[in-house]
């Protein structure tokens, strides 16, 4: 069985004897490029550049080699673009290893700290002397009276939309993106994760601010209807044009938004029925008419009084699966959605034990969440979030080992 094959058995709640793993499919499941080199070091790899994929979280590009070590069965569908030097540029992380980062996002200078720029002049994200990762400090309809049929050109003044991820501000048409992805898929039996985003809670907030986005909600719903019904027929727009492109060689679609908080969602139910869940459903429905797609959604927290309604709404699995919120114990969500949803995350917690634990402890929390999550499929291993720097290497090591042990042991 192909990697790829094993991600969409996971998917499809089939068995295979060996749970798919996930390390850097998408920019929820990656690692500080603060801690990559001394884990390639740890590992005996030889030294290679450091490449910063993702700006804002400073996210490293893993190389194949460690990919291989660890017996990773996913690969994003940016790894298929900016091959050449031309899209990248020397920086310099904060703890002053040297690294590339992408021409579009290059850091400036500012007094205590670093900046970002967008092209129209604002400064957008700073990252303080100290820090290990921007901030967004620019909300373009932040107290301003919207104009809704600007909302393309108010997501380039928006953080998380100007400095993506590769193939980010590359701006390729449709062809040139056709071919990156069909050359990957030539290159790579791993499934391939294409990011298409469709947030609508979180571009709410990254467009008006969080408490401004939340206020209107619950304050002027007819207002954020009209909103969410703009950004809605951006969406499918772009979802056309995205899956009309790379539909035929990626394998899952990957949609985000946070809805949670650490111990209960940031909305209600009703007010995720209201809202989000008719959109969703929409959206991700036409993503499957367009293409022969699964369909992940990001979705960070304790949103599990939301489970029924994301499953209403057509999702196939959900990620990271933050086991440290409120409601989010593996063994009750196994239990009780267990048969309609795929668990993609949930394999270590990242909040406490993978930078403050044992090695020890680390193989046996990851062993039990494999045996609690695996059986029936439905569950690809990925660390609950990031490997943030203060993660030692020794911990990582021992937490993708223990997903081989476990694998061994059951083929």
């Amino acid at each position: 069985m192909t990697s790829r094959e094993r991600v969409l058995a996971a998917i499809n709640h089939k068995e295979t004897g060996q749970v798919a793993v996930d390390l850097s499919g998408h920019r929820s499941s990656g690692m500080s490029a603060i801690v990559y080199p001394k884990l390639r070091a740890a590992l005996g790899l030889e030294p290679r550049p450091v490449y910063v994929y993702d700006p804002i979280q400073q996210l490293s590009i893993i190389d194949n080699d460690v990919l291989d070590r660890f017996g990773i069965d996913t690969i994003e569908m940016g790894r298929g673009f900016c091959l050449d030097d031309e899209w990248w540029a020397d920086w310099t992380l904060p703890d002053g290893t040297p690294c590339k980062m992408p021409i579009w996002a290059l850091p400036e200078r500012d007094g205590a700290g670093w900046r970002l720029r967008s092209k129209q002049g604002p400064v957008l994200a700073r990252m303080p002397e100290g820090a290990l990762h921007f901030d967004q400090i620019h909300w373009p309809f932040f107290g301003v009276e919207e104009d809704l049929t600007k909302i393309p050109e108010a997501l380039e003044s928006s953080m998380w939309s100007v400095f993506g991820s590769p193939p980010g501000a590359a701006k390729l048409n449709a062809a040139e993106r056709a071919d990156g992805a069909k050359q990957l898929r030539k290159r790579t039996n791993r499934a391939i994760i294409g990011l298409f985003g469709g947030n609508l809670l979180e571009l709410g907030q990254m467009l008006y601010r969080m408490d401004e986005f939340l206020v209107m909600l619950a304050g002027e719903p007819a207002r954020a209807h009209r909103f969410l019904d703009a950004l809605v027929e951006m969406h499918l727009q772009n979802l056309e044009t995205f899956l009309g492109a790379v539909g035929p060689y990626i394998d899952v679609i990957l949609f985000g938004d946070d809805l949670g908080a650490q111990n209960c969602p940031q909305i209600s139910p009703r007010m995720y029925k209201e809202f989000f869940q008719p959109r969703h459903k929409m959206m991700w429905a036409r993503a499957k008419e367009l293409a022969d797609v699964k369909v992940m959604l990001h979705c960070c927290g304790a949103v599990r009084p939301l489970l029924p309604l994301l499953i209403e709404a057509g999702l196939d699995a959900i990620n990271p699966v933050q086991i440290s919120s409120r409601g989010m114990e593996a063994e009750g969500l196994k239990r009780d959605f267990g048969a309609d949803l795929c668990f993609w995350g949930g394999g270590c917690d990242t909040q406490r034990l993978l930078p403050e634990g044992r090695p020890e402890e680390i193989r046996e929390h990851v062993l039990r969440q494999c045996a609690v999550m695996a059986p029936g499929g439905g569950f690809v291993f990925q660390q609950v979030h990031n490997i943030m720097a203060n993660v030692p290497v020794e911990n990582v090591i021992a937490m993708f080992d223990a997903v081989a042990e476990f694998n061994a042991a059951g083929a």
